[in-house]
């Protein structure tokens, strides 16, 4: 039986559904669409989410899939106003272009390396909730209905999202009032390879008159967006997204607006699909009710500027995958699961705000340069919140709740290639990061491995070592990885001194300090892996809690019954 349910097929279902898969959690994933889109609504991928996509396994065939977005050429009032290159920013990847549907195509195909397929033509029609878990009425057009009972759902099934309506969470915002017109093209003009192309005309009390060319892989095509033709759009309708029921523009209404607003008069040409797409700005009031969870478009929905919108999504799903497989091993306690909307939620109000405000600038001046660090998505940090805890305000390198910078030349003995620190965190477990700012004398050494084989099982099976030191030579650490810093890049991403950190299987950190034998360290390990004093063996005491909790055994993990406020017991919706 599936532990997890997840509602929607496009890229953040499949995400979380790969993801759980791989942090071996049973899954299910229906779809209500017969079949996959075609469409190329999203194209934009960050550097952030190539990140995430490279610890799935799924760098390289994205990346194959894809193309490199290397520039914007503006054109404002008829005038080109230069084409800007865009930085490298000292990332592992540049911005990649790939349409929605191979995205999904590869997402799809990675997941059913793990046995699992989506079950199309299957719509969520109820949903309620108890204590165990929950009961999901699926229908299938000509076939019985099925009440399916998962211990958790996850609505990533878009803007009229059926699981937040079940679930009874509030979708506040606006629509915004006007509507745009899509299509994928050809177009024959002088714009390098991987070059997108804006060309704006200034509108007093009003958006701008647009065209906006994002390329796709295939050279010479393009996803094309601009304001509709009234005679497209109806006075009522959906607030958001693709029009499904309306007739798509032709060929000559998107050739009309390149006629007015591009100062040579290029031909569009091979019009293979398009489609009139509406846009509102909302924010969920909550991304978790109980059992249930939502992501993606289902949370928060936006402008298109910037791309933000389906990375942000992903990037839910990876936040919160990890999460439901240690809670629902029984490793990690249920309130674990409670970080998820206090780590996503205030991203997602950051991204409706932030493409808000980039929608309502399209062409103005508005003073500074664009945060790129902000549209990469590698500046998002989770400091502050409830699972991340920093030992101290003062200390070198990246916070608590940060993303993990990486480092390239690391050397391993044994190995004839540099690596990535990247390389050495991939995977599904917690890894402790202990920079050594020397040569890691025998003592310390020793201590940390006395202090690893004295975990129990219940935080061995979830929790790496990597030690990072200035030289390798004649060292040794049984039951870790022993990493040289021989370019020193990690000194300067982590800073110089002595240092611990905790990296999640997300890539942020859960924790910082000086020493992996802090006792604040002890405290969180013990709270996100709670343990008797029975399972640790010497060397180890500091993990098993308090002289309380030895006592009446509340440091095992445990299923707790959900709380009244968040798993009301009746038929939602």
């Amino acid at each position: 039986m599936a532990e997890v349910l997840v509602i929607g097929a496009g890229p953040v279902g499949l995400t979380l559904a790969c993801e759980l898969a791989r942090h071996g959690t049973r899954c299910r994933i229906i779809d209500r669409a017969p079949r996959p889109s075609a469409s190329c609504r999203a194209i934009g991928v960050t550097p952030r989410t190539l990140e995430v996509w490279d610890d799935m396994g799924l760098g390289r065939e994205m990346i194959d899939a894809g193309l490199w977005l290397t520039g914007l050429r503006s054109i404002v009032d008829g005038q080109r106003t230069g084409e800007a290159i865009r930085p490298d920013a000292g990332l592992p990847y540049a911005s990649l272009g790939l349409p929605q549907y191979e995205t999904e195509r590869i997402l799809a195909r990675h997941l059913a390396r793990f046995g699992i397929t989506v079950e199309r033509g299957s719509a969520l029609t109820a949903l309620s909730q108890d204590a165990e878990g929950v009961t999901a009425r699926i229908e299938r057009e000509g076939k019985p209905a099925e009440d399916a009972r998962p211990r958790y759902v996850v609505g990533c099934d878009g803007a009229h999202s059926a699981v937040r309506r079940l679930l009874g969470i509030g979708f506040e915002g606006a629509a915004y009032p006007w509507p745009f017109m899509l299509g994928d093209v050809r177009i024959d003009w002088d714009a390098p390879y991987g070059m997108s192309v804006r060309a704006l005309r200034l509108v007093e009390g009003g958006p701008p008159d647009m065209f906006i060319a994002i390329p796709l892989p295939e050279p010479g095509r393009y996803r094309v967006s601009m304001l509709a033709a009234p005679h497209l759009v109806p006075r009522s309708g959906p607030d958001h997204g693709i029009q499904a029921e309306l007739k798509g523009p032709s060929l000559a209404d998107l050739q009309a607006v390149a006629d007015d607003l591009l100062p040579d008069k290029v031909p569009l040409s091979d019009l293979r699909w398009s489609s009139v797409y509406r846009i509102s700005m909302r924010l969920a009031d909550a991304y978790r009710r109980g059992r249930g969870f939502i992501a993606g478009d289902a949370a928060h929905i936006h402008p298109p500027t910037g791309g933000q919108g389906m990375n942000t999504g992903i990037q839910d799903a990876y936040n919160l995958a990890w999460k439901l497989a240690l809670v629902l091993k029984g490793a990690s306690p249920d309130s674990l699961l409670d970080s998820y909307e206090a780590e996503r939620r205030p991203i997602g109000a950051d991204v409706v705000a932030r493409t808000r405000r980039a929608s309502e600038g399209y062409g103005r001046e508005r003073g500074g340069a664009p945060d790129q660090a902000a549209d990469a998505q590698v500046s998002i940090s989770y400091r502050g919140t409830g699972w991340v805890v920093d030992a101290g305000d003062e200390l070198d390198g990246p916070a608590a709740g940060d993303r993990a910078p990486d480092a390239n030349g690391l050397v391993r003995p044994g190995l004839g290639f540099p690596l990535r620190l990247f390389d050495v965190l991939r995977g599904t477990e917690h890894v402790l990061l202990v920079h050594l700012n020397g040569g890691g004398e025998p003592a310390t050494r020793q201590d940390l491995s006395d202090w690893m084989q004295g975990w129990p099982r219940r935080v061995r099976d979830h929790l790496r070592v990597v030690v990072i030191v200035r030289n390798t030579a004649g060292l040794a650490l049984p039951g870790g990885a022993l990493l040289e810093d021989y370019e020193g890049a990690f000194a300067e991403a982590y800073g110089s001194r002595t240092m611990s950190y905790l990296v999640r299987p997300d890539g942020h950190l859960g924790w910082r300090g000086g020493s992996w034998r802090d006792p604040g360290f002890q405290d969180h390990l013990r709270r996100l892996f709670p343990i008797t004093q029975a399972s640790v063996r010497p060397g180890a005491e500091g993990l098993a809690g308090s002289p309380a909790e030895r006592s009446t055994g509340a440091g095992e993990a445990r299923e707790p019954p959900t709380r009244s406020d968040r798993a009301p017991r009746k038929e939602l919706g």
